[in-house]
């Protein structure tokens, strides 16, 4: 376990864009720091009629843009065609990464920063949480700080890998006066079952000579016995999930996600014992069966440890994102919606944001567009949820090195079509 560390802090106000006041060609759009609105209303001012009411609502380009960057394209590419329109951006996730900075983006949210043990316990990361001050709501994302986008390809060991700094976010975030914690879990490095970030809370494992067990995936057919803390967590902690495998298994967290952080065939073996031995001692111990339940063995069965250990309630990460983002009340009355990812595919409609927002949109009488870095999907499985079209910012024969390097551009170009298409008609 790791020493003791003293965490620091300190409180970043969220930022609301202004792009109206950045119009001026080749200009970078700017930042304000008004907290007024919750929305922005681009190439208009406060006086003026708008005749057409357009949300923008996107997901992250995974590995080129983030959602607050994506809504900035969509939202001052539509404004440079119809001047006139209200653009409403509510920057959206579903559990993944980016999703606590896509929630302050669109909730007037803060983020304050905390310095914890990163995926491997000799590591400091800078990480932190969203804190929704009037609702004494936090976003945990774990990928701040146990994510694999920490580690270099030659670090990433999920035998050696931990939660724990996980852990200590949830902690911070419990006497910073959270009442409820959201627990963002994509992009994970670990596959411990939770374990590290319970140990981080006070729960203690131990071998069969009475001592505490170390930290990774390696360590857990060691436990013998768990102990809870004498002050178990007060805050309602909810996982978001978009995902529903079992923690253990052929559709598991070892089997599934092991080679993805890293894990040799041997590993995943050595990975799938731990998380079966975990399960049953919890089943036993503590008379909580997480072996089957549908999401456990997200984040490496960190889903599975919140569930046992903080007695979590997983749940769907963009219907939850969408509600603390008040998207629903953002798309009332809006002429179309507008939403997308960096891949359109069939995994797009099952529980992803592009799905959700596209029944917000449907549900509000709303017309939907997707712009999306690639779209493998035919017109008539996406037009089922209502979707008018969608729109590829590429071509099947764009080098993806070059789309990638040019999502900017390209995302914008697409954004513009959309709109002399389908919002000027």
């Amino acid at each position: 376990m790791p020493a003791a560390i003293e965490i620091e802090e300190s409180t970043v106000a969220s930022r609301t864009m202004n792009i109206a006041a950045s119009r001026q060609k080749g200009r970078e759009m700017t930042l304000g720091t008004s907290p007024k609105l919750d929305y922005h209303l681009f190439g208009i001012s406060n006086e003026e009629q708008t005749e057409m009411k357009i949300v923008v609502a996107m997901d992250s380009f995974k590995g080129s843009l983030s959602a607050v960057r994506a809504c900035e394209i969509v939202a001052e590419s539509i404004s440079s065609i119809i001047p006139g329109a209200e653009i409403i951006i509510k920057p959206m996730a579903d559990g993944g990464e980016g999703t606590a900075q896509a929630m302050i983006a669109a909730g007037n949210g803060q983020w304050v920063e905390k310095t914890v043990t990163g995926p491997l316990p000799d590591m400091r990361v800078c990480a932190g949480f969203g804190w929704f001050a009037s609702e004494r709501t936090a976003v945990v994302e774990m990928a701040s700080a146990s994510g694999l986008e920490l580690l270099s390809p030659d670090l990433q060991n999920p035998l050696k890998t931990t939660t724990y700094g996980t852990g200590q976010l949830i902690t911070a975030a419990e006497r910073y006066g959270a009442g409820r914690i959201l627990l963002a879990v994509g992009g994970s490095a670990t596959v411990d079952g939770g374990v590290g970030a319970a140990m981080a809370m006070g729960w203690k494992f131990l071998d069969k000579e009475g001592k505490e067990i170390g930290l990774g995936g390696g360590q857990l057919p060691l436990i013998v016995r768990i102990i809870s803390p004498t002050k178990p967590n007060r805050a309602a902690v909810e996982v978001l999930c978009d995902v529903d495998n079992p923690l253990c298994g052929d559709h598991g967290a070892a089997k599934v996600y092991g080679p993805q952080k890293g894990a040799t065939e041997e590993m995943v073996e050595l990975l799938e014992r731990g998380l079966l031995h975990l399960a049953e001692a919890a089943r036993v111990q503590l008379g909580c069966d997480v072996k089957n339940l549908p999401g456990a063995g997200a984040a490496g069965g960190l889903a599975a440890g919140a569930a046992a250990f903080m007695d979590a309630q997983l749940v769907s990460g963009i219907e939850t994102v969408m509600s603390q983002s008040r998207l629903g009340q953002s798309v009332a009355g809006a002429d179309w919606v507008i939403t997308g990812e960096g891949r359109f595919d069939r995994q797009s409609l099952r529980g992803k944001v592009v799905s959700g927002v596209a029944q917000t949109a449907k549900d509000a009488g709303a017309k939907a567009v997707v712009l999306a870095g690639q779209v493998l999907l035919e017109p008539r499985e996406y037009r089922a949820l209502g979707i008018v079209e969608a729109l590829g910012c590429a071509s099947e024969q764009t080098d993806l090195q070059y789309a990638m390097e040019n999502s900017e551009k390209l995302l914008a170009e697409a954004a513009k079509n959309c709109a002399m298409k389908h919002l000027c008609g």
